[in-house]
């Protein structure tokens, strides 16, 4: 793994302050933090998630579909890194998917399947408390520099705070109905992928990417952005209209 540079770090840092100091957007302040953190320790993929209501792990932000995919499975077969970042409160450093079999032996072989060989995981936690736990997969085997473990965890741990903070959250009550909020709107900003992806022809990253320029643009939330496309296409024509384009 490449060497972090102290520019590019400070710059990933500071952007995750101005997202949290900035109408705060939590799907988009994940994604962004998932993206970001792939890229700072050049990750081939990398997903979030949180737990819901009950305790279970949801999926919440990933860097890509083929990602996106992995991780519901993680979530769906109730195993893998995640999980047991989750269940545990600490993180998962440097495992071998290829030999990892005993350990997860569902997860595992689909990820090797899928093309990953390495895997971490860290959780998103404030003291004990532990909300969800953020994955990088990486394709080739090879252990990630301890220094890029303690500025991984600190990344989710500045995130967490950010979440927690955001508008007083205090209360476990408070931060549930947050978080279960949060649930609602990525299962729409789903379905509007799928809308997009069927209007453009693209693939769901492409579509994703349409979603968020124009949120972007027009500084809008994209949960509200992803609603209208579902329900009033008419409304945000100049997303839905079939000359849309990547950018």
């Amino acid at each position: 793994m490449a060497m972090i540079q102290a520019e590019r770090l400070a710059e990933v840092f500071v952007e995750l302050a101005d997202t949290l100091v900035d109408e705060f957007d939590l799907i988009e302040f994940l994604q962004m933090l998932t993206s970001r953190t792939s890229d700072l320790i050049e990750a081939r993929a990398a997903g979030l998630l949180l737990a819901d209501n009950r305790g279970n792990l949801r999926l919440m932000a990933a860097s890509d579909e083929r990602s996106e995919l992995l991780e519901l499975f993680q979530v769906q077969s109730l195993e893998g890194p995640c999980q047991d970042c989750y269940r545990e409160g600490a993180a998962v450093v440097n495992a071998d998917l290829t030999k990892a079999s005993d350990r997860w032996p569902r997860f595992a072989p689909r990820a090797v399947e899928a093309g990953y060989r390495s895997v971490h995981a860290f959780p998103l936690r404030l003291r004990q408390d532990v909300i969800g736990a953020l994955n990088l997969f990486g394709t080739e085997l090879g252990p990630m520099d301890p220094v890029a473990v303690r500025i991984v965890q600190a990344l989710a741990d500045v995130a967490t705070i950010g979440l927690l903070q955001e508008r007083a959250i205090h209360r476990g009550d408070v931060l549930t109905e947050q978080l279960q909020s949060a649930l609602n709107s990525r299962i729409v900003v789903e379905q509007a992928k799928g809308a997009l992806s069927q209007i453009h022809n693209c693939n769901t990253d492409e579509a994703f990417e349409l979603l968020r320029n124009y949120c972007r643009r027009n500084r809008l939330r994209l949960g509200d952005v992803a609603r209208a496309v579902t329900s009033e296409p008419d409304s945000v024509a100049d997303l839905t209209a079939r000359t849309q384009t990547t950018e």
